[in-house]
């Protein structure tokens, strides 16, 4: 029989580095490129390399993330398909919640009906790339390995926040060190990279990260994981297997980005907006699935636009738009100007109703007001933004906290929800 291949995507964790943006969601639910939620890319890579057995292990701030799976991956019941979600469980094994991403597997394993040959693909939730997983498939099959990790070629003094793999001339896995901060260290990890179709070689001083997608052998997840209580892949089962069992690297030298940041995260919005992005979402063939929602056009009016993603069913009326990523249903008023800016829009219209019932509690309408200044900022779901505001990180502390406005990694965040009265000015704009 042709093994099979169970494809797991990590969707649990707290992910504090992402503050305030993770406040009131899971890491993989947080919006990106104007439309799409984070998850939606490993997802739609699964369904690319022709995967469709997947599923989501959850459990912090999961509500949005389960909502956004179940309206958006559906298949019909010949394909034998799913996008399934196993959320965190106590049972009468065990009361405690996921300790981390081996835990959480290890938590779910029962739920597997997997045989000896079978294969385990193990996913980040929070990561930008495209992957032909049949590739990464089709190495691990050809190597013989019990477990093959993708990795990616970088710079050796920027590997502090990752695992570090040090990779023989047959791509067999020699040694494996989690953010290393010696210098000593790091200068043992290094690698040559073989040569270039070109035929140039990669000077030395280069290091193969971690990227956190994995292939097990079905026997071999079973006994990392029942055999001990450790409980992180990287941090642990990974250095523990290493000498033990067969593990290779796959090199993977196409874009990927690690959303682990408030920074990260900003970034990777914004290079979208540039002519020639890093990653192309009008790849043909290959598009990044998500919620249809069944929007109209977006209406734009007497507005100024230079290098900007504006996402469907938004208003906005005599603006300027500098390098910034508008998502669904945003609403911007006359005379605002917005400069590296990541709006991610509102979940639904707001009635007249609604809109006068805001009004009559002193709050401004959702969106932008009128003759507004924001740079360098994240504007969350649902934000209120009233008019003559004045919004930067620029002279603000990283740690700076007023109201629902936030700064973390120089960028200014206004909350999900979250208000600014009008006349406010906050940073050095």
């Amino acid at each position: 029989m042709k093994p099979k291949v169970f494809c797991i995507i990590m969707g649990g964790g707290r992910g504090r580095r992402l503050r305030p943006l993770t406040k009131l969601r899971a890491k993989p639910a947080v919006p990106l490129a104007g439309k799409y939620r984070l998850v939606d890319i490993p997802i739609s890579n699964c369904l690319h390399s022709g995967l469709n057995h997947i599923s989501i292990l959850t459990q912090f701030n999961s509500a949005s993330l389960h909502q956004h799976i179940q309206d958006t991956y559906r298949f019909d019941s010949f394909s034998g398909g799913y996008v399934d979600i196993l959320a965190a469980e106590q049972t009468i094994e065990g009361t405690s919640w996921y300790q981390g991403t081996a835990d959480a597997v290890r938590h779910n394993l029962r739920h597997f009906s997997a045989h000896d040959g079978d294969l385990f693909l193990i996913l980040s939730g929070d990561q930008l790339y495209r992957m032909d997983y049949q590739e990464l498939l089709r190495q691990h099959h050809r190597t013989g390995a019990r477990v093959t990790i993708a990795a990616k070629p970088l710079n050796c003094n920027r590997v502090d926040q990752f695992g570090v793999l040090r990779v023989a001339d047959d791509l067999s896995v020699t040694a494996f060190v989690e953010k290393p901060t010696d210098p000593e260290v790091v200068r043992q990890m290094q690698s040559w990279l073989p040569p270039r179709p070109n035929g140039t070689a990669t000077p030395t001083g280069v290091c193969w990260v971690n990227m956190g997608i994995y292939v097990f052998e079905k026997r071999t997840l079973w006994d990392a994981l029942t055999q001990n209580s450790l409980s992180d892949f990287s941090k642990e089962i990974i250095p523990s297997l290493v000498g033990t069992v067969p593990i290779y690297a796959f090199p993977f030298e196409g874009y990927w980005r690690d959303i682990g940041t408030v920074r990260a995260f900003f970034e990777a919005n914004l290079e979208l907006t540039s002519p020639s992005p890093p990653f192309n979402f009008f790849e043909p063939g290959r598009v990044i699935y998500t919620h249809p929602r069944f929007l109209p056009a977006s209406r734009l009016q007497r507005c100024t636009i230079d290098q900007a993603i504006v996402a469907d069913g938004c208003i906005i009326i005599d603006a300027v738009l500098e390098r910034s990523v508008i998502g669904v249903r945003s609403m911007i008023h006359e005379g605002s100007r917005l400069k590296n800016v990541v709006m991610m829009g509102q979940d639904q219209y707001e009635s007249p109703e609604a809109e006068t019932s805001a009004k009559a509690r002193g709050l401004p309408p959702i969106g932008i007001g009128k003759s507004c200044f924001i740079e360098n900022a994240i504007l969350d779901k649902n934000a209120r933004i009233g008019d003559d505001v004045s919004l930067s990180p620029a002279g603000l502390p990283d740690d700076f906290e007023q109201g629902d406005v936030a700064v973390r990694d120089g960028v200014l965040i206004v909350t999900k929800n979250g208000v600014v009265p009008s006349g406010s000015r906050i940073g050095n704009a």
